[in-house]
């Protein structure tokens, strides 16, 4: 039996994946920084135990850090020479491969493994539930504030992702190419408070921002670089780049997507447990 390795085991892809791993019966070793193994891509010292027998690894990018080929590059050889075969990495259908930030790693990933893909998906819709920023906003002040404008992105629930990343990690036809992976519809951040509304039945408005406002919002809790960054795909959702949808989702795991309302309504249940 082949064991997977999951990076950020913890967090909203890497939970779900080791947990749909582990149910289908493959064998998991769930790593994060406050696990067992303890995994932190900053420190060395800690990866030989978290690849010890490993075949295969999902890869999630250290979160705030927009040169994370620095220390994803050279562990990724680090676990081709330890035996792994197959890597599979998450990024975002904002960034393309040989782009910014994770880009880099993803147009290493051909020439390290034989066995890959690259997940690609659209903005999260747990980003409205869950422990996201906006979430927070949401709950507090009844408000969602971005820089999108009218622009629409087709929001994908992390469950799905999870459901793909399980079928890239373990299929005997490997994708071995990047998957951009969206929900069934695109919709505007003024559509996203219209569905909160009606499923909380608590009033949610969007709060429109131009970029520089957004920038100057998210740099008083996160680096002045990465503020930039996530200002400017707001803009780049203003000016219709996430507006499409695709079929990876169906096609990888013989299922449709999940629309929002129906993970808007499941996780407000949930969180009400």
């Amino acid at each position: 039996m082949t064991t997977t390795l999951v990076i950020g085991a913890t967090g909203t892809t890497g939970s779900r994946t080791a947990a749909r791993l582990a149910a289908a019966g493959h064998r998991v070793r769930a790593a994060s920084r406050g696990g067992d193994p303890r995994f932190d891509w900053y420190a060395p010292a800690t990866h030989a135990a978290a690849l010890d027998g490993a075949d295969a690894v999902y890869l999630v990018p250290p979160v705030g850090d927009t040169d994370p080929a620095a220390v994803m590059l050279p562990f990724l050889r680090r676990a081709r020479d330890a035996g792994v075969r197959r890597a599979v990495l998450l990024s975002s259908s904002a960034i393309p491969r040989g782009g910014p930030a994770v880009g880099e790693v993803h147009a290493a990933l051909p020439g390290l493994f034989d066995a890959w893909a690259v997940l690609r998906p659209s903005w999260f819709m747990q980003n409205f539930t869950g422990d996201h920023p906006h979430a927070e906003s949401i709950r507090t002040t009844g408000t969602l504030a971005s820089a999108t404008g009218t622009g629409r992105v087709a929001f994908i629930d992390a469950d799905d992702i999870a459901a793909v990343a399980a079928h890239a990690l373990t299929a005997r036809d490997v994708p071995n190419r990047d998957l951009v992976l969206t929900g069934p519809e695109a919709l505007g951040y003024d559509d996203i408070a219209a569905v909160l509304t009606e499923v909380t039945g608590r009033r949610v408005t969007h709060r429109r921002l131009s970029c520089e406002q957004l920038r100057e919002r998210l740099a008083t809790r996160l680096p002045a670089e990465f503020a930039a960054l996530l200002a400017a795909l707001d803009r780049t959702v203003a000016e219709g780049a996430e507006d499409r949808t695709t079929g990876e989702v169906q096609a990888l795991t013989g299922r449709p997507p999940a629309c929002f309302r129906t993970v808007a309504a499941r996780e407000l249940a949930r969180a009400d447990r």
